[in-house]
């Protein structure tokens, strides 16, 4: 099954990526990173499910281990995991700090040289090197920060704590990765809040709304085109007798022969669009696009209140910030934590949802980078439009989603932190008589011989300020979600042809998007 799941993420990452990609632009090792990234992030947002199957699928229902899960084999599996997600992680870093810098700023040079190659590979090694010596820097503080959790007053309870921790393994080398990936973790939580927040309410929304008829933009269109032409006329009609037209009037026949030519162009794509059977093809499921937005944003307004009712949990019942918020124990429950539970008594439909919900976040983070566009505070960097997208652009895009990923594990943590800790195992409880035994859930002060933590959990919270740094940005999170939801509730329909006819547009640029209307 799992080279059947590796090559649809292939192909789905191929033809991703040709969708948005401009073809006059295209370059091999452009595609190829991008495509290689994507499909990075995809699988490495799958370890999340795998690990929470693996530590439960070792126990039996009455709470017993199953009998070829001994402390060796136990042990064995933990490790296996635990070296998937330093493997995965490894190849971000190497993504993140090499490989795509140096394939972005080769490519800036490759347009402003005049085919050197050997003076563009120098160049974009010189600028890559910044990003080497970064990750270098955050490698060795890594190796070397301190990971000592304060003592508190309840010391068993904070003992046990450390224990799991001690568990998780002191390697320098590995720490100092852990390190690094956390680093960019942070970073993933601030394009989580900046993309996926604004996802979750947009796609949703316009999925309900739709967009304008072809045929009305079009005589919409078509009237711009008659009043922009009769005002050229009645301007360049003073010059009949062979006066000179004013400087004032130049540029406005500038400016107005500009905005004709983007008419023109969007009468040509509206022409095609209105045209196209995929036109007529998406008319036709309407409702069903309808239904599957009301179905996404009830699924958001449920994120999102579980995602408050367990920050609000942390907020009361935590143990504080020099802890990083961790909770002993679930206080207050919320809708997700307690449906996992009961999906569990139907193998597999828990993994289902889980799996759902880490796809949900990648797909509403693709929504939010479509329609945002590539930011870097108040400046537009990239635009992402269909055929039409720079491969600088589409590079961006994947460094964004490969942070935002790794984020995506803590987000699942905070709207359901038990079934993230242990899944589905439980653990027996000797009563007041001897023979009798009662069969609970595991929970963080479970007894640590009877229930396995995930090496998610222990990854998250290793570093205790990574942690309140995660704890406050959920509640970023929430506000800019709820932002989101009202500017989108109050914008008009999109256009037709959204993002796809722009000023600064060639001509030369109407032959990309045929392919897709034809």
């Amino acid at each position: 099954i799992f080279p059947c799941v590796f090559q649809a993420i292939l192909i789905f990452c191929w033809v991703y990526v040709r969708k948005y990609q401009s073809r006059r632009e295209s370059e091999v090792i452009s595609t190829i990173t991008a495509i290689f990234a994507l499909a990075v992030a995809l699988i490495s947002s799958a370890l999340l499910p795998v690990d929470i199957f693996l530590v439960s699928y070792m126990k039996n229902q009455n709470g017993t281990f199953k009998d070829w899960a001994d402390a060796n084999v136990s042990r064995q599996i933990e490790d296996t995991v635990l070296y998937g997600y330093y493997t995965l992680y490894s190849i971000i870093l190497f993504c993140v700090f090499l490989w795509i810098p140096f394939v972005y700023f080769y490519y800036e040079e490759k347009e402003d040289d005049d085919g050197n190659t050997c003076s563009q590979v120098k160049t974009a090694l010189k600028y890559t090197l910044g990003f080497i010596t970064v990750c270098a820097v955050l490698l060795l503080i890594g190796a070397f920060v301190p990971l000592d959790i304060p003592n508190k007053k309840n010391s068993t309870e904070w003992e046990k704590v450390k224990l799991l921790f001690e568990e998780f393994g002191s390697s320098h080398g590995l720490t100092a990765l852990s390190f690094s990936i956390s680093s960019l973790t942070v970073i993933g939580m601030l394009a989580a809040i900046t993309y996926t927040a604004y996802g979750m309410s947009a796609l949703p929304l316009n999925l309900i709304k739709g967009t304008t008829s072809a045929a009305y933009e079009r005589l919409e269109n078509t009237e711009d085109i008659e009043e922009v032409e009769q005002r050229l006329l009645r301007i360049k009609s003073k010059c009949r007798d062979g006066r000179p037209l004013s400087s004032r009037d130049r540029r406005t026949v500038q400016q107005l022969e500009e905005r004709l030519r983007t008419l023109r162009r969007r009468e040509r794509h509206l022409e095609s669009i209105e045209k196209s059977l995929w036109t007529k093809f998406c008319e036709a499921i309407r409702p069903l696009k309808i239904v599957w937005g009301v179905f996404f944003i009830i699924v958001a307004l449920l994120f999102t209140v579980s995602l408050f009712l367990s920050n609000l949990d942390k907020a009361l019942h935590s143990a504080g910030f020099d802890s990083g918020f961790i909770i002993l124990g679930t206080n207050l429950t919320n809708p997700l934590n307690m449906l996992l539970p009961v999906l569990q008594t139907v193998f597999p439909l828990d993994y289902i949802l889980i799996t759902t919900i880490v796809m949900y976040f990648i797909f509403t983070s693709m929504a939010g980078i479509r329609n945002m566009g590539i930011w870097f505070f108040w400046i537009r960097l990239y635009k992402i439009r269909r055929g039409k997208t720079r491969p600088q652009a589409l590079l961006f895009l994947c460094m964004i989603l490969l942070l935002i990923v790794l984020h995506t594990s803590y987000m699942i943590y905070s709207l359901a932190p038990q079934y993230v800790m242990y899944g589905s195992q439980k653990y027996l409880v000797q009563e007041l008589a001897a023979f009798l035994f009662c069969v609970n859930l595991c929970y963080l002060l479970s007894f640590l011989d009877q229930c396995i933590v995930t090496r998610t959990y222990l990854f998250l919270h290793k570093f205790w300020f990574f942690s309140a740094a995660y704890y406050f940005g959920n509640w970023a999170f929430i506000a800019v979600f709820l932002i989101g939801l009202i500017v989108s509730c109050c914008k008009g329909k999109k256009s037709v042809i959204e993002g796809e006819v722009d000023e600064d547009d060639s001509d030369m640029s109407d032959d990309e998007l045929s392919v897709y209307y034809h």
